[in-house]
């Protein structure tokens, strides 16, 4: 209910009676559109009492709205706002006023370029393909409700409300000390580690720490466009390496730190992003080497380090001889589904300490509730076992695409099979533009929402991540079909 006590004003020296002041004011917030037809009003006694009036001036108020058909009496419902009210709409009477957030702000504000610019509109109907997401059918929903309820038990919630720890909950992060050490080799305390709302958010702090307008930050071409954005916010100068089929060019980069002073390097060693390649193991023994020898800031981005096809996948550089040099950042999201945000940074405690404090600035107390749930999720072993089940699955689904891709497209695109990931990085010949393929696939109800380089400055890729985990081998064939057809309507 409205604030009544601050929306009307009694003025006692005006020569207007108080009641007819009160039965205005209100006739003006029903023309403005604050009180709708239908909406509730505060009985007599009750707005007597915030007006601090006799309850008779609140009655010859409502008397007198009633009588003019502003508001109706309802037996055991009270006042309301008239349906049918004495005009024709509310603010008609004065065509020129526009509610306050329908006009233009009148102060100057940074607007932001879009980031995501989506080639069609996407319907429930629609097959849609993603950028690489895990198939949130996976879930172990029965072991997560009880988690859910264990954490909302009395004691649980008062602990969690009554202490909180800036870096994110002790539990979750004791918990996933020990899985990352022993799923990544790394050799870390909880000290090293802070939660935050995501992979994103985990980029955007270190950023935010290390990056000064002007300084050089080094990247991949092509790379990770959000990332790249946030360096950019803070003011960085890109310089960017390409990247072939062994991952980022060390030699390049090893040329460029010779002749730059570089502030930040940002590597995506697992499954590149976009282009779903793994970085060779000479790259990765090369790129350990320069980053001591130049004691290089590091942006390691880990984020679906946990699908891989093979039994023996290279471990994370921060797990190699950095000296502290490598910030690694990874995901759960990219394990329990896009609905649950969370997200870790790994890097000396004195840098996490850092972290912590600007996290809070943005981010106060973290996303403790789920924190805790999927604490239980790690220490019980539903988490492994997640992720074994979607490794089988997912694999089953890139061989399968794979496979129809080579049959009914191979003459269209080229790609290679990755070894791990959620995703497939199609290339198109030069003679069938992207943008129009897509253009042609929408009608036919298939759309791309994830990463697309077609246009602008991106178009000279000409290709487009194929997100293949959450779609059903049935799905995948219907996709390739409606990719056939359209690319057929073009040659």
């Amino acid at each position: 209910m409205l604030p009544y006590k601050n929306l009307l004003f009694i003025d006692k020296s005006s020569h207007v009676a108080v009641f007819k002041q009160i039965a205005a004011q209100l006739i003006k917030l029903i023309q403005e559109g604050k009180l709708l037809p239908g909406t509730g009003i505060p009985s007599t006694r009750s707005l007597a009492f915030d007006l601090d009036l006799h309850r008779k001036t609140a009655v010859a108020a409502y008397e007198l709205l009633i009588a003019e058909d502003w508001i109706i009496s309802v037996p055991r419902k009270g006042y309301l706002v008239s349906p049918q009210l004495p005009v024709v709409k509310p603010r008609s009477f004065n065509t020129n006023r526009k509610a306050a957030y329908e006009t233009e702000p009148g102060f100057q504000f940074d607007q932001l370029q879009d980031i995501i610019s989506p080639l069609s509109n996407v319907l429930k109907t629609d097959l849609v393909i993603d950028d690489g997401f895990p198939d949130i059918s996976l879930l172990p929903a029965g072991a997560m409700s009880n988690l859910y309820k264990r954490a909302l038990d009395e004691h649980a919630l008062k602990s969690m409300a009554s202490g909180w720890d800036m870096k994110g909950s002790p539990d979750f992060r004791t918990a996933l000390c020990g899985f990352l050490n022993q799923t990544r080799g790394l050799d870390i305390r909880m000290e090293n580690l802070l939660t935050t709302r995501g992979a994103q958010m985990a980029i955007f702090v270190a950023a935010s720490l290390i990056i000064k307008p002007g300084d050089k930050v080094i990247v991949s071409e092509p790379s990770y466009f959000f990332a790249n954005t946030i360096f950019e916010h803070f003011g960085a100068e890109l310089i960017r390496v390409p990247v072939d089929d062994h991952g980022m060019c060390t030699d390049t980069l090893e040329d460029l730190l010779s002749k730059h002073r570089v502030k930040l390097l940002y590597v995506i060693p697992h499954h590149h992003h976009p282009t779903t390649v793994t970085m060779s193991k000479e790259r990765r023994t090369h790129l350990l080497r320069l980053i001591k020898a130049y004691q290089l800031a590091v942006i390691e981005d880990d984020y679906d380090y946990d699908f891989q096809f093979q039994y023996d996948p290279y471990l994370p550089l921060a797990s190699g001889d950095h000296e502290g040099n490598i910030i690694y950042i990874g995901s759960l999201t990219k394990v329990l589904g896009t609905p649950f945000r969370l997200g870790y940074m790994v890097a000396p405690e004195k840098f996490i300490h850092a972290a912590a404090k600007k996290r809070m600035l943005i981010d106060l107390r973290g996303d403790v509730f789920t924190e805790q749930v999927v604490s239980g999720l790690v220490e019980n072993g539903d988490l492994t076992r997640l992720i074994q089940k979607a490794n089988k699955l997912y694999r089953g689904r890139c061989h399968h695409l794979s496979d129809i891709l080579s049959s009914e497209l191979g003459d269209a695109l080229k790609f290679t099979r990755p070894g791990g990931g959620m995703a497939l990085w199609l290339k198109f010949k030069a003679d069938l533009p992207l943008a129009k393929v897509i253009g042609k696939a929408a009608p036919m109800g298939l759309k791309f929402t994830g990463s697309v380089y077609a246009e602008g400055s991106r178009a000279k890729y000409n290709a487009l991540r194929f997100g293949f985990a959450s779609q059903e081998e049935k799905q995948l064939e219907q996709a390739v079909e409606i990719l056939r057809l359209s690319i057929n309507k073009l040659r």
